[in-house]
């Protein structure tokens, strides 16, 4: 009995012995664990912020800041996340598998949403049009109101929302008005051919020199460019800034017609002559 209770004592000891250590060793790993997601948490912050300010610094939209500094922290947390558990004796492989399985899934899934997403994370980085930039895209003219990670939002010049997925966006052709800050304005008129041609061109001069919203540089163009079945067309090609526009283009239209006309200078238009027979 007295063996047996010997015996007893020993492996209780043994067991007692594998117990603390492998206690110590659990406890070292989980301090090393802590100690990893400690350090990896504000590592990831301070690359996180890195990429922000880097991105600050080259004038990045705010929702391409915002939309990154997620992506970046999130992505970094994980690996932090992984790493303390692989730390810990966790087998981190199959759980990596399931991650990647799923993300392929989702993926596949969402191929459509996917291209759009792409396509908004390089317009928010390309920049071929920024916010309030009046655009043709995809068929659409407007005010960019939004740029958004998968879509964008104009604003026609009725008052219309329209919403353009951004893959559409980039897979068309994109004319921005507003991106250099001028535009020329393309007019023309027409005259009789009877009128004198250079009393018409010192009255168009006269008229584009006195408006202060052409601009100096590019000079305008006044000069015949048709000579069409009834009449003689000029063309006025000035440049203005680029809100100045359609104003300008409306005014000069109204201002020529009242200059021809107390000028008497015709301006031709199509006539029919209708014969009664008896």
């Amino acid at each position: 009995m007295d063996q047996t209770l010997s015996e007893l004592l020993q492996n209780t000891q043994k067991y007692a012995d594998i117990i603390i250590e492998r206690g110590a060793e659990f406890g070292l790993n989980l301090v090393l664990a802590l100690l990893i997601f400690w350090v990896g948490k504000r590592i990831a912050r301070w690359v996180t912020n890195l990429v922000v300010k880097a991105l600050e610094r080259n004038d990045a939209d705010a929702e391409l800041i915002g939309f990154l500094q997620s992506l970046v922290y999130w992505g970094l947390f994980a690996v932090v996340i992984i790493a303390a558990l692989a730390q810990l004796g966790v087998q981190t492989a199959s759980f990596i598998a399931v991650i990647g399985a799923a993300g392929l899934a989702v993926g596949l899934a969402l191929q459509g949403s996917l291209s759009n997403f792409a396509a908004g994370v390089l317009i928010l980085i390309l920049r071929p049009f920024r916010v309030d930039d009046f655009v043709d895209v995809a068929g659409e003219s407007g005010s960019v109101k939004r740029i958004h990670i998968f879509t964008t939002e104009l604003r026609t010049p009725d008052n219309k929302c329209v919403i353009i997925p951004n893959a559409r966006v980039l897979d068309s052709n994109i004319v921005n008005y507003t991106s250099t800050g001028r535009r020329r304005v393309d007019m023309s008129f027409g005259v009789g051919y009877g009128e004198d041609l250079d009393k018409v061109r010192s009255l168009l001069t006269e008229l584009v020199e006195k408006d202060e919203r052409v601009l100096s540089e590019p000079e305008p163009v006044i000069a015949v460019h048709t000579l069409a079945d009834s009449s003689v067309n000029f063309i006025v090609r000035p440049w203005v800034k680029t809100d100045d526009y359609w104003p300008f283009y409306w005014e000069m239209t109204e201002s020529v017609k009242n200059v021809f006309d107390s000028n008497n200078i015709e301006i031709p238009f199509p006539q029919r002559v209708v014969h009664k027979s008896d």
